[in-house]
């Protein structure tokens, strides 16, 4: 199991499929501000309200020249369905073998009612322009995370 990593290191480098099908390579976002965002499942109460709020959240987001990246274990067509359901309005990349999850330490031993499982713990990265971790989330509680997000993308202005 991997560490977190820290901020003020270099983001590590990933290629994922997208929802739509497409590839999304965090080197091709060079120059812009990336909130990276790990997520446990499609359609689950938590992760819909997190979605939502980053929706809510996209003109703010778009003010900082943020793109917003959301990643879980859930395959291409269970991300078009959540997707779609919502109308998110950024890209929900696959992490079927969870390895970009683990480079980022978001891949963690959880204890849900005395049951040890692997998983993804809910956790953001915000990357900045110049590629290198700039605020890091660990277990995160969803609500009001959006609004933390804005204020450490301010922050970097």
């Amino acid at each position: 199991m991997a560490d977190w990593i820290e901020e003020g290191t270099k983001a590590p480098a990933f290629t994922l499929t997208s929802d739509d099908g497409s590839k999304v390579k965090l080197s091709d976002l060079a120059g812009s501000p990336v909130v990276l965002y790990f997520y446990p499942k499609d359609d689950t109460p938590g992760c819909t309200i997190e979605a939502k709020a980053f929706r809510a959240k996209s003109k703010q987001l778009a003010k900082h020249g943020a793109v917003v990246l959301g990643v879980s274990p859930d395959d291409q067509a269970s991300h078009a369905a959540f997707k779609a359901k919502y109308d998110l309005d950024f890209p929900l990349l696959v992490d079927a073998d969870h390895k970009v999850a683990e480079k980022y330490g978001a891949w963690r031993e959880k204890n849900m009612y005395g049951k040890k499982s692997m998983g993804i713990q809910r956790s953001t990265f915000l990357i900045g322009a110049d590629g290198k971790v700039k605020k890091v989330w660990k277990r995160v509680k969803v609500e009001g995370h959006d609004e933390k997000v804005l204020e450490a993308l301010a922050a970097l202005d």
